[in-house]
């Protein structure tokens, strides 16, 4: 096992921190991953730790490994796994977490011991039964046999912030004597508040002895939601780790957020001076990594990484986006790996919105026009949830948009065996009278479903994208089908919501369809009204 110390806050002539690099001590899959519901094997945390190194954080918190052999496991697997990051293996103040830990992290090439030990009054009496002369005794012997494994020894004093700051102090400066080379002050409750943070970790720097021999760290959980201002304080205030999870995930109401925290020191870079060695461009997928190893989804709303984080419903905010982004962006999608901006659509959307999409959709109208489908537009939106592409190729026609057409599906059937072909059979009814059924074979039945279609409406379609999510709860919880296909050197988009995936992606096949069709139409109408023959 090798380690390598960090090295600790650089002082000037006044002992204060000129040190701007801010170490990100990513624990999700310790803290992150003992929370009901996100628990994950050794596969998903191996493939977790990999992505998280990718990400760039400095530390990693692989686990517990006392607290299982399967934790063990998934340490010793991430420890011999991992080149850059620095593996950390979490154990009580007890010999026997230590030398499990020293075991689990031997083959890595980067390790760190985190031992924790809790100093609060309350912990003390009814956790421990401890006095505080044992806690201190207890934490330097375990600091001490930790050294001899590994030279990066981090000290945790759990519920810090409910411990007498007298205390916390001589904790630290023994901790510093006997070795530690991380001290850890953790609000292990979410009970702080940003300016007792500051507060504490100022008098922590300028009192425990020897302070600039260590990285005084901040680790916050967020029952009052306060854990990313409450780590931001602690930053401010001369901490230079922040020990956080993706997505913000961790026990009761989770830990602070490493994309929030991340993102706030880089857009408010001119306020706080300081820098992460995170590529933000990966906080996107690495978040959606982790909802898919978990299958906990994250909120909407979330910072950063939620689905309306740079979405626009509001006809305000979209006209003042579409005249400048930083009307109502302080930063780009891109920065966080997210493609674009959307501009979503709905009652609460203006003309200039609805126009630009248009005008995307091929659709050019005048302003009489406009005040027609904008109204048109209004009535829809308070019916529907999402308005799609096709519903406003329809409104631009003049057409109902619950019933857009020409092709509309009246039968699916669908069969597939595993480890062999499926097939699909549809029947389509079009709006000039005709109705045609046609059966098809494919390698699943998505793709059997997509050549039937093919063949029933004679439209040739490559398929280029294709995603399905759940947007609801349950067994019958409804999927959403977007496809995205490439005909006549054009791409081509079309969605549709079932309870039954093949069924909305039937349909999703067939809104292209019809766009292909009436797009036709709409050209072969143009060339006649010039006088020219189609």
């Amino acid at each position: 096992m090798t380690s390598e110390t960090p090295q600790p806050n650089e002082s000037n002539d006044d002992g204060e921190s000129v040190d701007d690099q801010v170490r990100i001590f990513d624990t999700t899959l310790r803290d992150g991953e003992q929370a009901p519901g996100f628990s994950m094997d050794r596969r998903a945390k191996l493939c977790m730790a990999q992505a998280l190194e990718t990400l760039g954080v400095d530390i990693l918190e692989a686990g517990f490994p006392q607290a299982s052999p399967d934790d063990f496991a998934a340490v010793d697997e991430i420890a011999r796994t991992l080149h850059n990051t620095t593996v950390c293996a979490l154990a009580r103040c007890q010999t026997g977490d230590i030398d499990t830990a020293a075991r689990a992290l031997q083959r890595a090439r980067r390790s760190r011991i985190h031992l924790f030990l809790s100093t609060s009054p309350l912990h003390r009496e009814h956790k421990l039964g401890m006095s505080k002369q044992q806690v201190l005794d207890t934490a330097v012997a375990s600091i001490e046999h930790a050294r001899k494994y590994c030279a990066d020894v981090e000290f945790s004093a759990e519920d810090a912030l409910r411990t007498e700051p007298e205390f916390l102090v001589e904790v630290f400066s023994a901790a510093i004597a006997a070795g530690a080379t991380t001290l850890n002050a953790p609000d292990t409750v979410g009970y702080t508040t940003p300016a007792e943070m500051v507060e504490l970790f100022t008098y922590l720097r300028r009192n425990v002895r020897d302070a600039h021999k260590a990285v005084f760290s901040s680790h916050c959980h967020d029952d009052l939601g306060m854990a990313v201002a409450n780590s931001l304080a602690a930053v401010s205030a001369g901490a230079r780790q922040v020990e956080c999870t993706i997505n913000g995930i961790g026990e009761r109401a989770g830990n602070a957020s490493l994309e929030e925290i991340v993102m706030a020191l880089k857009v408010r870079e001119p306020h706080f001076g300081l820098r992460t060695g995170i590529d933000t461009r990966k906080l996107y997928p690495t978040s959606r990594l982790l909802t898919q190893l978990t299958g906990q989804a994250v909120p909407r709303n979330k910072a950063i990484v939620g689905e309306n984080a740079f979405a626009h419903e509001s006809g305000i905010h979209q006209h003042g986006m579409l005249k400048h982004r930083g009307t109502y962006e302080i930063m780009r999608p891109q920065d966080v790996g997210i493609a674009e901006t959307t501009l979503v659509l709905g009652k609460h959307s203006g003309r200039h919105a609805l126009r630009q999409r248009l005008e995307t959709l091929g659709h050019t109208v005048d302003d009489q026009a406009m005040e027609s489908i904008f109204k048109r537009f209004k009535a829809l939106a308070d019916r529907k949830r999402d308005i799609r592409d096709e519903d406003l190729e329809a409104l631009a026609l003049g057409q109902d948009p619950d019933a857009t057409g020409p092709w509309h599906l009246t039968q699916l059937n669908t069969s597939s065996h595993l480890g062999s072909s499926a097939s699909a059979t549809v029947k389509l009814s079009h709006e000039d009278g005709r109705e045609i059924g046609e059966a098809a074979i494919g390698d699943g039945p998505v793709d059997a479903v997509l050549r039937a279609i093919e063949r029933a409406t004679g439209t040739d379609m490559e398929l280029t994208g294709f995603q399905v999510r759940a947007i609801s709860e349950g067994g019958d919880a409804q999927g959403h089908a977007q496809l995205t296909a490439r005909h006549a050197q054009r791409d081509w988009n079309g969605s549709s919501v079932s309870t039954d995936i093949i069924e909305a992606t039937a349909h999703a096949a067939l809104a292209i369809v019809n766009r292909i069709e009436r797009q036709g139409e709409r050209s072969a109408d143009t060339l006649e009204s010039q006088g020219v023959s189609a």
